[in-house]
């Protein structure tokens, strides 16, 4: 269990939500009376920052629209050993966020999910079900299968975790860097089912499945550029080298059996190709030796921060 010494904030962001902020904001006070309650505005047109100070929340905004803009300021603002983030929607159970933190501090680990559970269809939609099974597995194929919740916006994290993390997103994919983060540096992680609430009326949710889906999906591609830029680069440079094989497997036969090489474009083209082919895997073999160097230095300064303390 944490200390009393522990430092836990509970950051909210929070984007036209004045219906149910209230209702997080005073779930989370008495489910963490110590914690501090952050309210991150990101350009309201209702009263969610008015509502939100009532309900007895530390108000901040975020003039850059966009979750992962939020969350970037957020953990660039915050000084804390625990941070528990949860959406403004009031569809995460507050109650649970003691057991969250109490499973990061107990096992020493850096970041706990909180792993969506619920028969409310409304709550959980079949297409937003579907595209967070998707992409959790296409991520889980690529980096590592240990987490079943990818886009969960329950979350809780260690205070290495929080300042190692470069957040580079702008909107909803930002759940997606973080997963890829922690599965990067091998940070200690795990999942915890909570129970997941259907919106209270007069709530609607920002999250369009088909246009946040692709952001998703194109956010996924491109941390496999970032992170695995040899087997990238290195895929299509053999895929390059195996055209050019194509293309000039009959040139080389015909001189073999003739002597002559009458398909001069032909033999230029291959050999072109194949020199690219080179050129795409020696980039890929420099731009991987980045990466090593840029996850080190993302892994040194998650050692400089010490764990959450535990008793």
């Amino acid at each position: 269990m944490p200390t009393s010494e522990t430092k836990i904030v509970v950051l909210i962001p929070c984007y036209n939500e004045e219906t149910p902020i209230a209702q997080v904001v005073s779930d989370f006070k008495q489910a963490l009376p110590d914690a501090d309650i952050y309210v991150y505005d990101n350009n309201s047109t209702d009263d969610t920052v008015a509502v939100a100070k009532a309900a007895g929340a530390i108000v901040r905004s975020e003039p850059q629209q966009g979750k992962g803009n939020v969350v970037r300021r957020m953990f660039s603002d915050i000084e804390a050993d625990v941070y528990v983030m949860v959406d403004g929607d009031n569809t995460y159970e507050a109650k649970a966020a003691p057991q969250l933190v109490a499973k990061l501090v107990d096992e020493n680990l850096d970041m706990v999910s909180g792993c969506r559970v619920t028969e409310i269809q409304e709550a959980y939609r079949p297409g937003h079900r579907f595209g967070n099974w998707m992409l959790t597995g296409l991520v889980s194929a690529i980096f590592g299968k240990r987490t079943t919740d990818m886009l969960t916006g329950y979350r809780v994290f260690s205070r290495r975790f929080v300042k190692s993390f470069p957040a580079l997103s702008r909107g909803f994919e930002i759940e997606t860097e973080l997963t890829v983060h922690a599965l990067e540096l091998r940070m200690p992680i795990a999942d915890v089912e909570t129970a997941y609430l259907d919106r209270l009326p007069g709530s609607d949710s920002k999250l369009n499945t088909i246009r946040d889906g692709f952001r998703i999906l194109r956010m996924i591609i491109l941390l496999v550029k970032e992170e695995r830029p040899l087997q990238v680069f290195g895929l299509l440079g053999g895929l390059l080298f195996l055209i050019s094989l194509v293309l000039g497997y009959p040139v080389v036969a015909e001189y073999v059996e003739t002597g002559l090489v009458p398909r001069f474009p032909t033999a230029i083209l291959a050999s072109a190709i194949a020199v690219i082919a080179v050129l795409v895997i020696l980039a890929g073999l420099i731009l991987d030796t980045v990466t090593l160097g840029r996850r080190e230095m993302k892994r040194l300064t998650y050692l400089s921060f010490p764990a959450p303390k535990n008793r």
